[in-house]
């Protein structure tokens, strides 16, 4: 008999009393646990968009922690003569470049030919082209144009010369041969090998459009010469590429604009997470104000860690507020660009010492091995942040507490269906019994009214 039968017989033991009763239990059982779960689902999204917070502030205490962030460059220039780029960690000074002479390809011209298809040889052979040094073998045959020539030319010998046919005149079409490289070293020359070349436009008549020159400048008044336009060699890390005749001065410094925008990451990160930190945390008497990790200890470890830490970093050696940091009464971090850039100016090598590790001059002239500043705050980030670290470990509780919540509601589920399943059998004989005795209780009073309606 199913469920909806409930009460046909009885009219008491019915299905509104039965879900009655349910619904009694779950608020008892179930929905404590419903407000534990979003409880805990609540935190575990919190913490999601605080572990952000922790990402982008290791990161940025660990671009402070990297020495490769002391060794980038910035030049600029005065003066159009001259491009110039520095790498990483090169020298920094100032000099000044003159250039006399730039660098130049060598053109050879070919004699004049009436068109493209005009054939260059009367019977097969070979020619020799050498540039600079290096022989190019090119063959021909009496059917060989002058522009298969050209093709021949560049697929051969491609990397030393360019090859190109120039129309002059009417009529008049003219190999040209440009150097790849520049230099006095680009000579162009071109041999018959075999004697069938027709006519001499090739040979005799290939003359110089313009001549290969080596690149003249000075630097710092020394004469130099090289030749090519784009000079590598002359300081390590430096790439020099000469524009026109004319003299540039050049100053290459340290890039502080890469460094204080790492500086002014690292503050808004900082004070990004604190903040995050103290609006989860916070203890009040109000609901709307309390934080959901209020009664939470861990996060509240490590906000004081760091903070604390803030005070000690570089050891012995100096403080974070010896570089312009500062944290006010309200804990928010700030930087003064004028005295951190102040060090730059009298002592890059120990504000790198201090921020990234090495050997910190003292005022006395002695120096002290530490380990860096932000390397030692880095340390302690990620002692929380890392793979299974503390804030791991913190996440994992609420991973776990949630899934026992949930365990614990499925298995009060469970209960509740095999209690119910076994109380609407129960109900059912009951009221079926219930049913039965209405029937015998009924016969009777019917013979009851029968026999003294005979009397």
């Amino acid at each position: 008999m199913g469920i909806s039968s409930l009460g046909v017989g009885s009219g008491i033991l019915t299905q509104d009393l039965l879900d009655q009763l349910r619904e009694a239990d779950e608020a008892a059982r179930i929905t404590p646990l419903d407000y534990d779960i979003a409880n805990e689902q609540d935190k575990i999204n919190a913490y999601s968009v605080l572990d952000e917070y922790f990402t982008n502030f290791s990161d940025s205490v660990n671009e402070l922690q990297k020495a490769t962030l002391f060794d980038e460059r910035s030049v600029e220039v005065s003066g159009s003569s001259v491009e110039v780029t520095a790498s990483a960690n090169s020298d920094i000074q100032e000099f000044t470049l003159d250039v006399t002479q730039l660098a130049t390809k060598q053109i050879e011209e070919s004699g004049s030919y009436g068109a493209t298809t005009d054939t260059i040889a009367s019977a097969s052979g070979s020619l020799n082209l050498n540039i600079d040094g290096q022989d190019f073998t090119i063959d021909y045959t009496d059917t060989t144009t002058l522009d298969d020539l050209k093709q021949s030319i560049n697929n051969v010998a491609g990397d030393k010369v360019n090859a190109t046919i120039v129309q002059v005149g009417d009529g008049d079409y003219r190999l040209f041969l440009n150097s790849v490289d520049t230099g006095s070293n680009q000579d162009i020359t071109i041999t018959d090998n075999d004697g069938n070349l027709s006519g001499t436009q090739l040979t005799d008549d290939l003359s110089a459009v313009q001549t290969g020159v080596d690149a003249e400048f000075t630097f710092n008044g020394q004469a130099i010469t090289r030749n090519s336009n784009d000079v590598s060699d002359l300081i390590t890390g430096y790439d020099i590429t000469l524009k026109e005749v004319g003299t540039s001065n050049v100053n290459v410094t340290q890039n502080r604009d890469e460094i204080m925008s790492r500086v002014d990451s690292f503050v808004e990160k900082y004070n990004s997470m604190m903040d995050e930190i103290t609006t989860l945390t916070k203890s009040s008497t109000s609901s709307d104000e309390r934080g959901i990790f209020s009664s939470e200890s861990t996060l509240k470890g490590f906000q004081n860690d760091i903070r604390s830490m803030m005070d000690n970093l570089g050891g012995d050696a100096a403080t974070i507020y010896d570089y312009g940091f500062d944290i006010d009464k309200d804990g928010k971090l700030t930087i003064d660009k004028d005295v951190l850039n102040t060090k730059l100016d009298e002592d890059p090598a120990n504000v790198e010492a201090f921020f990234t590790g090495g050997d910190y001059k003292n005022s006395d002239g002695t120096t002290t091995a530490i380990d860096g500043a932000f390397v030692e705050l880095f340390d302690k980030v990620d002692a929380y942040t890392r793979y299974n670290g503390i804030m791991d470990q913190f996440k994992d509780s609420m991973d776990d507490k949630l899934t026992a919540f949930e365990d614990q509601k499925q298995k009060i589920i469970e209960q509740l269906d095999d209690k119910y399943e076994t109380m609407k059998k129960r109900f059912t004989a009951y009221d079926a019994m219930i049913s039965q005795l209405n029937a015998t209780s009924d016969m009777f009073t019917q013979l009851t009214a029968d026999s003294q309606s005979q009397g």
